[in-house]
């Protein structure tokens, strides 16, 4: 594992918590807002919060899995895109083009280098 931090992930890494912020914002007003159908809903939302800032902890410290699922994330971001784009959002086309960057961003040497990969 490199010891330096790429810039890039360092902001991916920031923009995680940012995303993990948003959901646990999104499923506690859910939970308020919604009492029964939000217990469920809200709880996703909150999981997938907590899910947001173990992937952004694994990222800041260059742990191999961390990548791994923010490649992940990212193909299932490009395809729910794509998806949103076809029922009419074409402003999702920011999305899928973003998640495009980060993929090819991963696979950069140094930074494949500093996650051991």
């Amino acid at each position: 594992m490199q010891s330096n931090r790429p810039l890039g992930v360092t902001i991916i890494a920031i923009l995680a918590v940012l995303g993990g912020i948003g959901s646990l914002l999104s499923g506690l007003t859910v939970l308020v807002l919604l009492p029964i159908i939000g217990l469920v809903l809200g709880g996703i939302l909150i999981i997938i919060g907590l899910a947001y800032f173990a992937v952004a902890y694994g990222l800041w410290k260059g742990l191999s899995w961390a990548w791994s699922i923010t490649l992940i994330i990212s193909i299932i971001g490009i395809i729910v895109g794509i998806g949103s784009i076809i029922a009419g959002n074409f402003g999702a086309i920011f999305h899928v083009i973003i998640n495009i960057v980060v993929i090819y961003y991963l696979y950069r040497p140094n930074v494949r280098a500093y996650f051991g990969k």
